[in-house]
C-alpha cells in the first residue's frame, strides 16, 4: 500500500491541469484535481472560449454588411451599405456559450470518472504534502498548472480608472462606445478587431513599431492595413503616459516616438500587455521548487527543482497558449508516472500559434527575418497569394498570403499563413516540418479541388519546380538533350 493518498495531484484546472488529470486517470493512477476558482481556467472563462465566441459573432455581423457583395439583399431592402446589426445581446451570448462548455467541465464530470476534485487555495507543506483550508493531501507526484493572470504596467493613473482585462471584459452587460486597447499582442488585437466590427470605436496602442511583433513582418503589415481599412485605429511607436478619470470618460495621454503628445477620450480601457505566472500563495519554497517573477523553473522534461514535482503551461512563463499547456501535460505526466527509459522532452519545433483575426494569422517556426539572420542568403521563401486560390475567389476571401521559409535543402524552417482557414491549413505543412519532409514533397499528395489547400499545395509545386531546375543532374541532362 502506498504511503501517499494519491499517485498524482494536479494544481490548477485549466487546459494543462485538465489534460494532466485526464491522462493520469486513463493510465490507471489515483489522481486529484485542485482548483482555486473555477474548473476550466482561463481558457474556458476568460480566454479561448469567450473570445472566439465574440469573434464569431463579430464576423457574422460583418458578413451581414456584405450581402450586396454576394448579390443578396434583405427583403424590402435595396442594399446593405452598412450593417443593421444591433450588438446589445452579444456579451450575454458569449456567456451562454461559455456556460454550455462548462457543463462538460463541472466537478461532477471528473468525479464520475474517478478523479477527486477539491476547490480551494492549495499551499505546499513539503514536496509531497499540500493543505487546502482544513484538509491535508499527500501525493507521490505533483503537476503545477496554476496558469497566469493579466499584468498591468505602472502607468500613472491606470490603477485608478477601473480598467478592463480579459478576465472582466466578458462580464460587462453592454459594449462601450469607445475603447482604448493597451497592447498590440494577440489578445489586444483579437478583441479590438472583433469589437470594432460590433460598432465600438477602438484605438489600439502598441509601444513597438508594429502590432504582433512575434509574427512575420510581411504578413503583419498586410493584416494591419486590413484592420485599419475596417476603421480600427492602430497607433504604433507610441506609449501611454497617463490616465485620468473625467466624469464617465477616461482621458488618455500619449507620446509618440518623436516626443509629440496626443490624447484620446474613451469610455473604457482594456489592458492587454502581457501576463504573469500564478505562483503567489503556493509556498513553493517549502516544496523546494525554484521560481522567479517570470515563472517556475522547469527543465525540458517539465520537471522542477523538486524531482517529484512538474510544472506545465503559463506558470513556467514560456509560451502562453492553451494548446502548449496541453502539450506540456502530455510530456510531464508520462515522465512523472511511467518508468520510461528515456524521458519525453519539450520540442520547440512543435510550437505553433495563431491570432484569430479576420483574416487569421497562423505561425510556426522561424519568421523570414529570423531565418535569414540564422541561415543567411541560402534561405528559400515560397509565397502564394490567396487571390490565386480559386476557393478563396468563390468565397470573396482573397485577402491573404501563405508563406513558407525553407533552407537550401528544402527543409521547412517557418510557416506563416494569413487568410481564410489559416489556422487549419498550417497543420499540413507543420506535419511535414515535424517529420522532416522537404516542403516540395507536399505537392505529391492529392489535394481536393476547389479548397483552401491550394494555399499550401501551389507553393509546394513551385518549390518542386525550382528544385528540379536547379538540380545539376537536370542541367546536365538538359544540355545533353539540346546537343542531340
Amino acid at each position: 500500500m502506498s504511503e501517499y493518498e494519491y499517485d498524482l495531484i494536479v494544481l490548477g484546472a485549466g487546459s494543462g491541469g485538465i489534460s494532466s488529470v485526464n491522462l493520469a486517470n486513463k493510465l490507471g493512477k489515483k489522481v486529484a484535481l485542485v482548483e482555486k476558482r473555477k474548473i476550466g481556467g482561463d481558457c474556458t472563462w476568460y480566454g479561448c472560449v469567450p473570445s472566439k465566441a465574440l469573434i464569431k459573432a463579430a464576423r457574422v455581423a460583418h458578413e451581414v454588411g456584405r450581402l450586396a457583395d454576394f448579390g443578396l439583399s434583405l427583403k424590402g431592402d435595396d442594399g446593405m451599405a452598412s450593417s443593421p446589426v444591433v450588438a446589445s445581446g452579444v456579451l450575454a451570448h458569449v456567456r451562454a456559450v461559455r456556460a454550455e462548455i462548462y457543463e462538460g467541465e463541472k466537478p461532477e464530470v471528473f468525479e464520475a470518472a474517478g478523479i477527486d476534485v477539491f476547490i480551494g487555495e492549495p499551499c505546499f507543506v513539503d514536496n509531497h504534502t499540500i493543505t487546502i483550508a482544513d484538509k491535508t493531501l499527500t501525493a507521490k507526484h505533483f503537476v503545477i498548472a496554476t496558469g497566469s493572470h493579466p499584468f498591468a504596467p505602472p502607468i500613472p493613473g491606470l490603477a485608478d480608472i477601473d480598467y478592463l482585462t480579459n478576465e472582466t471584459l466578458f462580464e460587462r452587460e453592454s459594449l462601450p462606445d469607445r475603447l482604448f486597447v493597451l497592447g498590440g499582442g494577440p489578445i489586444g488585437v483579437e478583441m479590438a478587431a472583433a469589437l470594432s466590427r460590433l460598432g465600438v470605436k477602438v484605438t489600439v496602442l502598441q509601444r513597438g513599431p508594429r502590432i504582433l511583433p512575434r509574427d512575420d513582418e510581411e504578413l503583419v503589415d498586410i493584416l494591419t492595413e486590413r484592420l485599419r481599412s475596417e476603421g480600427l485605429e492602430i497607433l504604433t511607436g507610441c506609449e501611454a503616459t497617463g490616465f485620468t478619470k473625467d466624469g464617465e470618460l477616461v482621458h488618455v495621454t500619449l507620446k509618440d516616438s518623436a516626443g509629440a503628445e496626443h490624447s484620446r477620450d474613451v469610455d473604457c480601457v482594456l489592458v492587454a500587455v502581457g501576463r504573469r505566472p500564478n505562483t503567489h500563495g503556493l509556498d513553493l519554497e517549502k516544496a523546494g521548487v525554484d521560481y522567479s517573477d517570470r515563472g517556475i523553473v522547469a527543465d525540458e522534461h517539465m520537471r522542477t527543482t523538486a524531482k517529484n514535482i512538474y510544472a506545465v503551461g503559463d506558470v513556467i512563463g514560456s509560451y502562453q497558449f492553451s494548446h502548449i499547456a496541453e502539450y506540456h501535460a502530455n510530456i510531464a505526466v508520462p515522465n512523472a508516472l511511467l518508468p520510461l527509459p528515456v524521458k519525453r522532452s519539450f520540442d520547440h519545433t512543435n510550437v505553433v500559434w495563431a491570432t484569430f483575426t479576420d483574416p487569421e494569422l497562423a505561425h510556426a517556426g522561424l519568421t523570414e527575418a529570423e531565418a535569414r539572420e540564422e541561415y543567411g542568403d541560402s534561405v528559400l521563401v515560397s509565397r502564394h497569394p490567396y487571390a490565386k486560390v480559386d476557393r478563396a475567389r468563390t468565397d470573396l476571401s482573397t485577402e491573404g498570403l501563405s508563406k513558407f521559409v525553407c533552407d537550401s535543402h528544402g527543409k521547412i524552417l517557418g510557416i506563416h499563413i494569413l487568410g481564410e482557414h489559416a489556422t487549419d491549413l498550417l497543420h499540413e505543412a507543420q506535419l511535414a516540418r515535424f517529420l522532416g519532409v522537404p516542403f516540395d514533397r507536399i505537392h505529391e499528395m492529392v489535394h481536393i479541388y476547389p479548397s483552401y489547400g491550394d494555399a499550401v499545395k501551389r507553393p509546394a509545386v513551385a518549390a518542386y519546380v525550382d528544385r528540379i531546375k536547379s538540380s545539376p543532374l537536370v542541367r546536365i541532362a538538359s544540355a545533353f538533350s539540346k546537343s542531340n
